[in-house]
């Protein structure tokens, strides 16, 4: 009688090999570093849209911190976290040129009166025709307005909320100072007070102060003279004159200039608008 084979032994189960002790282990995932990665990554796109910055500012902090906190895990990449520390920052720079771009850009746009322009007056017998073509040569040499190629006196003087023109200016000035209030101060030595009347509309949307349209006078040397450097008061001195458009004020100042000065005045038509230089 044969005796049955006894069953085989299952193999025993294989076991992972147990690395040496002291044998570096492989780097785990670092899912705080993917995570502050992807954030500074959206917050970096958000910072370059200027509507969006708000966003952008919200994410790109929040991306920094799990960055830095990312780096200090043991046993896990640190690449990731990295990268996201670094875009973090560049878009916080990003976003603060962005953002004060849209600032000066808004600033402009509220406070800006547009493109300033000139119209000249026509001498008699001088047909529009010849006009362009003498301030076509006059602009060969320097632009039309500036201290080399000033303007004449009744240059229209126009923006988008202001028209300003320069009637007249009297050299000897002296006279009309002191008849127009006892209590104004004499020109000071070497110096003498000249007289400018001038308009000026209004022709925004709104309403706008005379006082808005500031006119300096400019020595040869390139001194600003102000009309407040020597406040007198004139019989019919520019007021705060609040004008809607259409309306118009006109007005005299008087600047203390240097005696045997040839000087110029400069017409600035609103607050941030281009200036303008007219010769008497």
């Amino acid at each position: 009688m044969s005796v049955p084979n006894p069953p085989a032994a299952s193999p025993a189960p294989q076991l992972p090999p147990v690395p040496p002790a002291g044998a570096p282990q492989a780097p785990k995932k670092n899912v705080l570093a993917l995570i502050a990665m992807i954030i500074a990554i959206v917050g970096f796109i958000f910072a370059c849209i200027p509507g969006a910055l708000v966003v952008g500012w919200v994410l790109l902090p929040i991306a920094f911190v799990l960055s830095i906190i990312s780096l200090f895990l043991k046993g896990s990449r640190k690449w990731m976290g990295v990268v996201g520390l670094i875009v973090a920052v560049v878009g916080t720079i990003i976003g603060f040129i962005v953002f004060f771009a849209v600032v000066a850009t808004s600033f402009n746009d509220a406070f800006s009166s547009g493109e300033t322009t000139v119209s000249q007056p026509l001498d008699e017998g001088t047909d529009a025709a010849e006009s362009d073509d003498t301030a076509a040569e006059s602009s060969d040499s320097a632009a039309e307005g500036t201290r080399e190629n000033p303007y004449p006196l009744a240059s229209q003087i126009s923006n988008d909320d202001w028209t300003v023109v320069i009637s007249s200016v009297n050299a000897d000035g002296d006279s009309v100072v002191a008849d127009a209030n006892q209590f104004n101060d004499a020109a000071p030595e070497g110096s003498h007070y000249e007289i400018v009347t001038y308009t000026v509309t209004y022709t925004g949307d709104d309403k706008g102060l005379a006082a808005e349209v500031q006119l300096d006078a400019v020595t040869s040397a390139g001194n600003v003279v102000s009309s407040f450097d020597h406040t007198v008061m004139l019989s019919d001195s520019f007021g705060l004159d609040e004008l809607y458009n259409g309306a118009s004020a006109t007005g005299s100042q008087a600047f203390a200039v240097p005696d045997g000065d040839a000087v110029l005045y400069r017409v600035t038509p609103g607050m941030f608008a281009d200036e303008v230089f007219v010769k008497p």
